[in-house]
């Protein structure tokens, strides 16, 4: 075998031809049929907020350390970011990709580092904005209503509330505790709203100290009261005292209201007021347990609020239903029930309760507190608003049949959370203007439209129709990533208060992050379909044709020189470049 040779200097090398000439002059990009171009999509966490907030933009300025900036940013979209970021039921995160990949991104967690983040450095936002005639009347001061309020504000506008509560807030203030949702944190971010300019009249009843015909004076309405009042078990016994509604319970510990309830304390139903009531039950020193006709797996309540009802150990019996109520001397002593089973789905999907013959049996209970769901009072409204199943029709933009009057919360027909009424709110504030302006209307949505299913854009809205960037429709989805550039990352977990602290105690249960494990988790985005400058891209081109651009150094594609192979689009790790035909 050859002895090896072994260079020690450069003096040793032997000569070599070397060329600085360049090649720069043969544009091998006319040999191109395909051409790369690079096009940010729709990540699936903004088109499945139903706030419309732009979530993974939030993401990336965190990852930059700008977290001010993203809280911000979130701000543009919704006014609550602290409140949801502690009751959402983040729907964001079942459409986050990661979770097909490990699990999702704790973005409801971050949403609330970003609050809490804001809060403590006493960041607000501008108040600066343009007047304009026009004053509207927001009927209700809950989520949707402070939320239409929010905007129409920030737009300029004279915005007056009228809430029948002594506080403003409306179910977000006394339909959710405070080991959930503290007080200090919604009332702030409620603030921030009268800050801009709103004012709020409380104490004042739609039907008892105002007609709809009464705000003439307004160029717009605004209905979003709330469904506040709850229905009847309609069983024998109802009459008797020791018997309260889940949301007249929740109202008055929420406006901190002497309760007396007992030992024993039945509570009827299986969303979300039913388990408040329980745990606030427990935290007032009594024994709750849950009755609920159907299985778990049939229960309208957020699966977060079962999980941490089940750690406080609060009995829940499934498939039983309350048939009697059984009073001494005028008071509830007992509880007649039936077992049931699971017969055919009803018309909401859920397979309905069918009563097992024979089965009856008894509890004794101290109280009972019935939270089998609750339903709006629209007596007081005109029939020219247009209502059916006691819900105010509207159509796509939130407008009801009587002109100049709007809707939207849980009384009208959608899904009945937190996040959905801050998006109809969002709607609401957004097709006001454009009904105060005089703007057609039609052709809008898909313009401000987030993806092919979202929420709308209030930023792409402002934007103009001028000013508005072309965007693409297209919602990034698992299949659609380059999964080779990831690694696999644990979920950050929730710190919590310890279990035996929670009885006889209102503190917040759910504890945050702190600030390096939000940078942690933030750093578990995938940036799904926007370009993060990964440079990827600029690595594997083949031919040199990725260029750097500006002070970004954002990635553009020199066509010169591309010959349009695809590897660039191969690799991107986010789907954030395509190939189409080369234009002629």
């Amino acid at each position: 075998m050859a002895e090896q040779i072994i260079f020690k200097r450069e003096e040793d090398l032997p000569y070599q031809p070397v060329s600085f000439g360049s090649m720069t002059w043969n544009k091998t990009g006319s040999w191109r049929y395909l051409r790369p171009r690079f096009e940010n999509k729709i990540p699936p966490c903004n088109e499945g907020c139903p706030a419309g907030q732009d979530i993974e933009g939030a993401m990336v300025l965190m990852g930059k350390g700008k977290v001010f900036e993203a809280w911000e940013l979130l701000k543009e979209e919704n006014p609550f970011p602290g409140v949801c970021g502690r009751v959402c039921f983040h729907p964001c995160e079942s459409s986050c990709n990661r979770k097909d990949f490990d699990e999702a991104v704790s973005i409801n967690t971050l949403e609330r580092f970003l609050a809490d983040a804001a809060s403590k450095q006493g960041r607000r936002l501008s108040r600066e904005r343009e007047k304009r005639k026009g004053k509207i009347a927001i009927v209700g001061s809950g989520p949707a209503g402070l939320t239409c309020a929010y905007h129409l504000a920030r737009m300029g506008y004279g915005v007056m509330i009228f809430e029948a509560l002594p506080v403003l807030g409306g179910m977000l203030r006394v339909g959710i505790p405070d080991y959930r949702l503290p007080k200090k944190v919604l009332e702030e971010e409620i603030d921030q709203i009268l800050e801009l300019g709103v004012r709020a009249e409380m104490n004042v009843r739609l039907g008892q100290d105002f007609l709809l015909s009464d705000l003439a004076e307004y160029q717009a309405v605004f209905l979003a009261m709330g469904n506040h009042r709850s229905k009847s078990m309609g069983i024998p016994g109802e009459e008797a005292s020791g018997i309260m509604s889940g949301v007249e319970f929740l109202r008055n510990v929420n406006l901190g209201k002497e309760v007396v309830l007992g030992k024993r304390v039945a509570v009827i139903g299986g969303g979300n007021t039913a388990f408040d009531a329980a745990r606030c039950a427990l935290r007032l020193g009594a024994k709750p347990f849950i009755l609920y006709r159907r299985t778990r797996e049939e229960m309208p309540a957020f699966p977060g609020e079962i999980s941490e009802a089940e750690e406080e150990a609060i009995e829940i019996s499934y498939l039983v239903s309350p048939m009697r109520l059984i009073a001494e001397n005028g008071r509830v002593t007992r509880l007649e029930c039936v077992k049931n089973r699971l017969g055919p789905a009803d018309e909401d999907g859920r397979r309905r309760p069918v009563e097992i013959k024979g089965s009856n049996f008894f509890l004794e209970v101290d109280q009972v507190i019935s939270a089998i769901g609750e339903e709006a009072d629209l007596s007081a409204l005109p029939k020219k608003v247009g209502i059916k199943e006691n819900a105010i029709l509207t159509d796509e933009r939130g407008a009801t049949k009587q002109k100049g009057v709007f809707a939207g919360g849980d009384i009208t027909h959608q899904p009945r959370t937190v996040v959905h009424a801050i998006g109809s709110g969002k709607r609401a504030a957004i097709f006001i203007d454009c009904f105060l302006k005089g703007i057609q209307w039609q052709g809008l949505f898909e313009a401000i439209r987030i993806g092919e299913r979202g929420s709308l854009s209030m930023k792409r809205y402002l934007q103009g129709e001028n000013e508005r960037a072309p965007t693409s429709s297209k919602t990034v989805r698992f299949q659609d990533l380059n999964l080779d550039y990831f690694d696999y990352k644990k979920r950050k977990k929730m710190p919590k208060a310890q279990i035996s602290k929670r009885p006889g105690s209102f503190a917040e249960v759910n504890l945050g992050f702190s600030e390096e494990v939000a940078a942690e988790e933030t750093g578990r985005c995938f940036n799904c379909g926007v370009c993060n400058l990964c440079d990827n891209c600029y690595i594997f081109c083949p031919d040199v044709a990725i260029l750097k651009q500006g002070e970004e150094q954002a990635n553009i594609v020199d066509y010169d020189h591309c010959k349009g192979c695809g590897i660039c689009v191969q690799e991107c790790p986010r789907d954030a470049m395509v190939m189409e035909e080369e234009r002629k």
